[in-house]
């Protein structure tokens, strides 16, 4: 496994590979790498070399405190990197992806307003941009990422599409731990009795999904259905949870045919969790 921390090193791995008729497959991630993650490297794997990105991107985040506590353990990710085939890794420094005098931002659209965009105020344009940074560097053929972060991915898609980035995106399934609650790096930092109570996050998706199959379409009582399992536990400040159309993300007042998704962002003392359940199918 080769480790580059330039663009141009990066840009020149992934033009010699497709030189050799490969396509390239970028994972792009923050670290703390978690079986989530080799689950999006076992993806990437079915559709070209496999490559991913390391970089805890500062512009995304809103609370500086919160980027300070990110875990950053490069060596051990380097490590599960090789352990599951990643033929590459560009782990650029912020100097590098942020050289002094920077000032260009890639704004995003509508899709980044509500949900995520309502709470944390230029998350998505940090998104945005350090997505656009990590594909010209890694030029690759398709981009891999969870659906655990799905408005991250739907603004990712639209992205690549109002940009003609030319890059095939694909979506992967939330891993989850046996308890249900999604795989993420701030689990870690959940005390032993808040991650206790964080089962409530999966056990309110899954209380919504079921009265979805039973019949339920009226988004305030799927809505107050998933926010009762959530507030009934001590632990949790709900900040939201939200039954929005799964294209657009504009909030629903009664579900049709038409793919729908409910999200929600949940705090347990200072760590911030946030999952989805879909609700029908895509057409």
């Amino acid at each position: 496994m080769q480790v580059f921390t330039t663009p141009d090193a990066m840009r020149a791995w992934s033009r010699a590979e497709r030189a050799r008729g490969r396509r390239v497959a970028l994972v792009p991630t923050m670290g703390a790498l978690h079986d989530g993650h080799v689950e999006l490297v076992r993806t990437a794997s079915h559709h070209g070399t496999p490559c991913a990105s390391i970089f805890v991107n500062p512009m995304q985040f809103n609370r500086r405190d919160d980027f300070d506590a990110y875990p950053r353990p490069l060596d051990d990710d380097l490590d599960a990197c090789r352990s599951v085939g990643v033929a590459a890794v560009y782990a650029p420094t912020a100097s590098v992806m942020y050289p002094e005098g920077f000032q260009t931002t890639v704004v995003p659209g509508v899709l980044a307003d509500p949900l995520e965009g309502a709470g944390r105020p230029g998350h998505f344009a940090g998104v945005t941009t350090v997505v656009s940074k990590l594909f010209h560097a890694a030029e690759p053929d398709v981009a891999v990422f969870g659906k655990k972060d799905y408005q991250q991915l739907a603004v990712v898609r639209r992205l690549v599409r109002d940009l003609d980035f030319g890059i095939d995106v694909v979506g992967v399934e939330t891993v989850r731990e046996p308890d249900g609650l999604a795989r993420s790096s701030r689990n870690g930092r959940l005390s032993a009795d808040d991650r206790s109570a964080a089962a409530c996050v999966p056990r309110a998706l899954a209380a919504v999904a079921a009265a979805h199959a039973a019949g339920e379409r009226r988004a305030t009582v799927l809505e107050q259905t998933g926010r009762a399992v959530i507030e009934s536990v001590p632990q949790a400040r709900l900040e939201y949870l939200t039954v929005s159309r799964a294209d657009t993300l504009e909030p629903l007042s009664v579900l049709g045919p038409q793919l729908a998704v409910v999200t929600t962002a949940v705090w347990f003392g200072e760590v911030r969790l946030i999952d989805n359940v879909e609700l029908g199918q895509a057409t």
